[in-house]
């Protein structure tokens, strides 16, 4: 009997490390209020300082070469954007926004995590988060208690408020190819059948939050997920989405003409666009401005505010309206391009472009290397961390960081850094041409 209890301890020991950034997610499902940094952000520090503990305790080797030059890159064009703002307070506040996304919290992540159990669980959280978001948004639609789109209080915003429309997409989407990436691993069949029945469900929130971007990167990533897992798991994957589309959007006539014209919007670009297009396209034109005066460095960390409107046409309207959800009517400033490309190109130059975007690039080429190479019980941590990348990369060519979701992002982009960057103790399994195992999928199958 005591044999028999004697690995459950073990197991809870390994996985201990990894439930902080398990609650990062969680505490995103909790209700936001109109100011100042949620519990999530002060959760995401406290995991990276608990790294540094269990780093110095255990006296583990920290992130090896390729990791530190890998996610230490940015800091590069960071310093330089930081030191180059307009005040110091601008530059410190920016500077670690951006160490918290894309260094440190991914950094923390990469050494917390331990095997694919841990993985999974924090692939699960994402898919709970956005199971969590997803009934908030919802329930917004039906009762029209959402943020106000075309005068009805109907677009799901979940709980982080008209303020940040973007943020239930984001919670959504992550989550939706979180599912689908287990749903196609090589998993239990009981988890796959899970993973995939989420995946479906989190469909229709995503379709409610008339966020263009998010169903553009959604789809994006998904059908390469689909691809990547085998020609006849994305046919039937296929098939099972289009039918639960034409139930809820057909069938039951879930906002179908709404979903109709915000559909039909994507490509109306020239032809009587409406002021959103206009917006975008107007602030992407400003900080393509702004960056050619300013090439190499940029103009610094939140410095695009104070120059927009020197490079903007009369076209850019005076903000952004936002009403509905619990929240009174308000006007809100552009105060970003909503490109993150070109937000870090004027504001950070070439050279912070290129360092930010080399260390993406970087994730995504051993990413994707790896899950060519993969094989077995760890296909769907390779699907899911590759899927989060590209959905963020696609994304971010119609948004960027900022609000309650940039910790999101961050813990994904840990779960990816683990995948592409994790070492030889901690490595995915791969399985090579020979279907030899090597000794990292040893340590990982036990």
């Amino acid at each position: 009997m005591i044999h028999a209890l004697t690995p459950l301890p073990r197991r809870v020991t390994a996985l201990t490390p990894v439930l902080p950034v398990v609650a990062v997610p969680a505490l995103l499902a909790l209700p936001r209020t109109p100011d100042g940094a949620g519990p999530a952000d002060v959760v995401s520090g406290l995991v990276v300082v608990y790294c540094v503990i269990r780093l110095l305790r255990e006296r583990r080797r920290p992130l090896s070469p390729a990791a530190a030059v890998v996610l230490g890159l940015p800091v590069v064009g960071l310093a330089l954007a930081a030191m180059g703002a307009f005040s110091a307070q601008a530059g410190l506040t920016g500077l670690g926004r951006y160490l918290q996304t894309f260094v440190l919290v991914p950094a923390a992540v990469l050494l917390l995590l331990r095997d694919r159990t841990g993985f999974r669980m924090v692939a699960w959280s994402f898919v709970g988060l956005g199971l969590c978001q997803g009934a908030v948004g919802v329930h917004q639609f039906v009762t029209r208690t959402g943020a106000s789109y075309q005068g009805e209080n109907i677009r799901a915003v979940g709980t982080f408020g008209p303020h940040d429309v973007m943020g239930m997409a984001t919670a959504v989407s992550l989550g939706l190819v979180c599912g689908v990436g287990i749903a196609l691993g090589r998993v239990s069949v009981r988890q796959r059948v899970a993973a995939a029945a989420c995946a479906l469900v989190l469909l229709l929130p995503l379709a409610l939050s008339f966020s263009r971007g998010a169903w553009i990167a959604t789809v994006l990533t998904c059908t390469l997920q689909l691809v990547l897992a085998g020609l006849r798991r994305a046919l039937l994957v296929a098939a099972a989405t289009f039918a639960a589309g034409v139930i809820l959007v057909g069938g039951f006539g879930v906002g179908s003409a709404l979903l109709q014209e915000r559909i039909d919007s994507i490509a109306q670009v020239t032809d009587a666009p409406d002021q959103s297009v206009v917006d975008r396209y107007t602030l992407w034109a400003s900080a393509t401005e702004i960056w050619r005066q300013h090439p190499l460095t940029g103009v610094g960390l939140k410095g695009f505010p104070e120059y927009r409107d020197g490079h903007a046409t009369l076209a850019l309207s005076s903000g952004s309206e936002t009403d509905g959800a619990g929240v009174a009517y308000q006007r809100q400033p552009l105060l970003s391009p909503h490109n993150m490309y070109l937000l870090v190109l004027s504001e950070q130059g070439l050279i912070g472009l290129l360092a930010l975007a080399g260390s993406w690039l970087a994730l995504l080429v051993c990413g994707m290397r790896r899950l060519l190479r993969v094989r077995g019980p760890v296909l769907d941590c390779g699907l899911v961390a590759c899927g989060l990348l590209v959905w963020l990369l696609t994304d971010f060519m119609y948004g960027d960081i900022g609000g309650p979701s940039t910790v999101l992002i961050a813990v994904g982009m840990g779960l990816v850094a683990w995948w592409a960057l994790a070492g030889d103790g901690d490595a995915p399994a791969e399985v090579p041409r020979g279907g030899v195992r090597r000794p990292a999928e040893e340590a990982l199958a036990r």
